[in-house]
């Protein structure tokens, strides 16, 4: 059930972003920036977005505050082989355009077999944040190192 809110998240963030009604100019669509990364025997999985984006029960259920001006990381890590979810120690460095760091702490949430690591941090109107995640894996030394982006609008 919470594997599937979860995913119900990620495609709320995807349908938010395709915005709708009015006569406007559409911009020219842009590559899709990827969610999700291997690194041999673990996938790691990752999705920025604003927490308004998240449906008000789920973000109740884990302790999300809801706001146009939160932006949120949600990660996982899964083995490669079997999807199955994994422990690890997971650490973001965030950062916007013009340099400023943000501080941004990341909590385990587990719910039966599932295992995410949701982080929060406020930002302002069209401010782009660059996640540098960082996660290793519960038992292994490796540590895997993944980025990505988003802009976020507050108006």
């Amino acid at each position: 059930m919470f594997r599937a809110t979860v995913i119900s998240i990620v495609a709320i963030g995807l349908l938010t972003a395709c915005g709708g009604g009015g006569e406007r100019t559409v911009p020219q669509a842009q590559a899709a920036e990827e969610n999700s990364a291997v690194f041999g025997d673990y996938t790691v999985y990752f999705h920025a977005l604003s927490t308004n984006e998240v449906p008000a029960e789920v973000a109740q259920a884990v302790g999300i505050v809801r706001a146009n001006n939160r932006a949120m990381l949600n990660v996982s890590i899964q083995e490669t082989v079997g999807a199955v979810s994994v422990e690890a120690d997971v650490s973001v460095d965030v950062v916007n355009l013009t340099g400023q760091s943000k501080s941004m702490t990341m909590r385990k949430v587990q719910q039966d077999a599932a295992i995410y690591y949701i982080g929060e941090v406020s930002v302002s109107n069209r401010e782009t944040l660059i996640f540098d995640i960082n996660v290793t894996p519960a038992g292994s030394e490796d540590t895997f190192e993944v980025r990505t982006k988003r802009e976020y609008y507050t108006d």
